[in-house]
């Protein structure tokens, strides 16, 4: 939220020790809150915008690979087995590594298999007519969730614009600086229109308003509704980001917050019936075996079946539901004897790993399936609006020449040690836990020195 108005704030401040604190502390919000949104607004507005893209990409991956991933509803399912041979025999090229179940009764089965010559952390999906075991097509599927071409090119679009992993330092930019923005846009916000009675004040924008005082209006109705939004689209964008994701993993550690994984350790037993047996997933069981092991569980598809890494290992079945309520229990399934070794059940996580897998699915629009999908719309739309108006009202007030005079500096002059020394602490964890930020925070300030002393050079020689 860019806010470009510097007019003193309405309705009087509740004390003066309270109202001294705000008069050294605003300066530096305002003046914090200008660079961002004018340097780090290019970053947030491509993010924001390849993200409203990614929103829908479900359904676009629906439409474009709608042979693939549908079929005339029959009368009765094939085993899994002959499911399986089916892709086999298709793709002899390929190793099974998973199949995922049906979603619904129009749904086909996907058959994954390791191929040589596919990118990294790619599987080749093929797809299978679950009631006549036709093969309807093949696709490169991505990483754990499956993401067909169509929506792979947009996801990574979003990482990394397509760029790799340097491209990946944008999105973590932009995620780094998005909660700082938004929290400064809220804070100058309800400041200024703390003297207003009326809620409405706020929450709504004032359209009596002329010009530049009404665009101003609309950013910081408009910020304020999305505020929240933003802040956990910060927060859950940063676990994925290079630098910052790496401390996040740390600390989650540390605290003993990762996501739990069943035991996949048969024992002895398992590594001793792997021997001998038949080559594709070295197994004694048929997945037929395996899935009826799952269903005496409790699971429930949609499921992911996972082939055993190596002799002895067994098969893990994974429930795949993310949306509300959750279907995320798994089963380890002995390869040799068909029998359950090990079961893990969603609601047995922490809830440190509860709110990770909760936030991860939410930000990527899968918690609450397409309610979810349109509120991210929504947050990517409000961003995008809360950018342009910010640009549109500094192009505005920009001066005729130069970069722009931003808001006055020097405000940290005014503040006592008891607060700017606990301030510079914290900005310096911060900027050590969010790297990318510290960084560009310090070529803030660079710049802000330079102007400083080229506008005093000017002053000096006028006079």
């Amino acid at each position: 939220m860019t806010s470009t108005d510097t007019r003193p704030t309405a309705g009087p401040d509740p004390s003066p020790r309270r109202a001294s604190a705000w008069t050294a502390l605003k300066p530096l919000i305002l003046r914090l809150h200008f660079y961002a949104g004018i340097l780090i607004a290019p970053f947030l507005l491509v993010a924001a915008s390849t993200g409203l893209l990614y929103a829908a990409s479900f359904q676009i991956e629906q439409v474009a690979h709608r042979h693939e991933l549908t079929v005339p509803v029959g009368e009765q399912r094939l085993p899994l087995s002959q499911q399986v041979a089916a892709a086999q025999a298709a793709r002899p090229d390929g190793k099974v590594t998973a199949v995922r179940t049906p979603e619904a009764a129009d749904a086909s089965t996907r058959v994954l298999m390791d191929v040589p010559g596919l990118p990294e952390s790619t599987q080749l999906a093929v797809f299978v007519d679950p009631y006549t075991g036709q093969v309807r097509g093949t696709l490169d599927s991505y990483g754990g969730s499956g993401a067909l071409p169509v929506r792979a090119w947009i996801s990574n679009l979003h990482r990394h614009l397509h760029l790799g992993e340097p491209g990946r330092l944008y999105s973590e930019l932009a995620a780094s600086w998005l909660w700082v923005v938004a929290l400064g846009g809220l804070t100058l916000w309800v400041t200024r229109r703390r003297g207003t009675r009326r809620l409405r004040g706020l929450l709504a924008p004032d359209r009596s308003l002329p010009g530049a005082r009404r665009r101003l209006s609309w950013h910081g109705s408009v910020g304020l509704w999305a505020v929240l939004g933003l802040l956990f689209l910060s927060a859950t964008g940063l676990t994925w980001s290079t630098y910052a994701g790496e401390n996040v993993g740390e600390v989650r550690t540390a605290l003993g917050w990762t996501t739990p994984a069943v035991t996949t350790s048969s024992g002895d037993h398992a590594a001793h019936a792997g021997e001998g047996v038949h080559q594709h997933g070295g197994t004694a069981v048929s997945v037929d075996q395996v899935a009826r092991a799952g269903a005496g569980k409790g699971l429930s598809g949609p499921l992911e079946i996972v082939w055993p890494a190596e002799p002895g290992a067994p098969y893990v079945i994974k429930e795949i539901d993310k949306t509300v309520p959750q279907r995320l229990d798994q089963v380890a399934v002995d390869a040799g004897s068909g029998q359950v070794t090990a079961v893990l059940r969603f609601s047995d996580y922490n809830l440190a790993a509860k709110l990770t897998q909760w936030g991860i699915d939410g930000h990527m629009g899968l918690l609450f399936g397409l309610a979810n999908q349109i509120v991210l719309m929504l947050l990517a739309a409000g961003a995008i609006t809360l950018i342009v108006l910010g640009y549109r009202m500094w192009w505005q007030r920009r001066p005729t020449r130069g970069f722009g005079e931003p808001y006055p500096r020097g405000g940290w002059h005014r503040l006592g040690w008891a607060v700017l020394v606990p301030l510079i602490l914290l900005v310096t964890a911060v900027g050590w836990f969010l790297p990318l930020m510290g960084l560009s925070l310090l070529a803030f300030l660079a710049v802000d020195v330079l102007l400083g002393l080229r506008a005093r050079a000017t002053q000096q020689e006028g006079a």
